[in-house]
């Protein structure tokens, strides 16, 4: 049975007063994802997000391009290569986040014809599991197995991609802005004295699981707030006390 990686935790420091996150503890792998989204091409990310989510006018680019009939494309142009554009290190999470749980085949399987005899039968595989061999018509149903390249440039670079991009040495903080910084006694000090926070019974302490809904929140939010992390995990609240205060 395979295992499902633990969700992603941060702590934040939230001003009860105001309603906002004022900034974050995170680890390594938050870091790394708040980064990897810089990687990320502008139509995947309206993918992952949903072009009907965007603000602005790019989903409707992206849903231009796939509503497009084949007739107004050009022969040999792809449209999944503007759909779809690949993304370096396609081997891990392209938010390097857990991915949610799924059961039943793994999407990647390759399937080779049970037919030992044909030799023209090993020239293929299917992505489905039962499919018919093209050559002589039998179940398709063997797994194959895929070897990675050993020693290639892409495979240390797919094991330096794996690694992430910063060092797991410090605690990072993340501004309610996604500014991130290493982490220090003096740094978190100066941001209290940068936010006018006088009264400490003022501030809370909450800690957050960041997993791929989550991901997928903050990837949206930071393409149209400045205030991502508030909007993400304490939207809720200013809503409620914005309703509040008009009472």
């Amino acid at each position: 049975m395979a295992t499902t990686a633990a969700a992603l935790s941060m702590k934040l420091l939230i001003d009860t007063k105001s309603q906002r996150v004022l900034f974050a503890e995170a680890g390594k792998d938050v870091a790394d994802f708040l980064f990897s989204l810089l990687a990320l091409p502008v139509a995947t990310a309206v993918k992952l997000v949903g072009k009907n989510a965007m603000v602005g006018s790019v989903g409707n680019l992206y849903a231009s391009v796939d509503n497009l009939e084949s007739t107004y494309v050009q022969p040999d142009a792809a449209k999944d290569a503007l759909l779809r554009p690949p993304v370096a290190s396609a081997n891990i999470s392209l938010l390097r986040l857990p991915e949610p749980p799924s059961s039943g085949q793994q999407p990647n399987t390759l399937y080779r014809c049970t037919n030992t005899y044909n030799i023209s039968c090993r020239s293929y595989v299917a992505g489905t599991y039962g499919k018919p061999c093209p050559s002589c018509n039998y179940a398709m149903t063997t797994a194959a197995n895929y070897l990675p390249p050993s020693g290639s440039g892409a495979s240390s670079g797919s094991q330096a991609a794996a690694k992430g991009f910063v060092q797991g040495i410090v605690t990072y903080t993340v501004t309610d802005d996604l500014t991130v910084t290493p982490m220090s006694a003096i740094s978190g000090i100066t941001l209290l004295n940068t936010f006018g926070v006088r009264d400490l019974a003022d501030l809370h302490e909450k800690t957050v699981q960041l997993g791929n809904d989550e991901g997928l929140a903050i990837l949206k939010a930071s393409l149209e707030s400045k205030n991502v992390l508030t909007d993400v995990f304490l939207g809720n609240n200013k809503q409620q006390a914005a309703g509040a205060s008009h009472v």
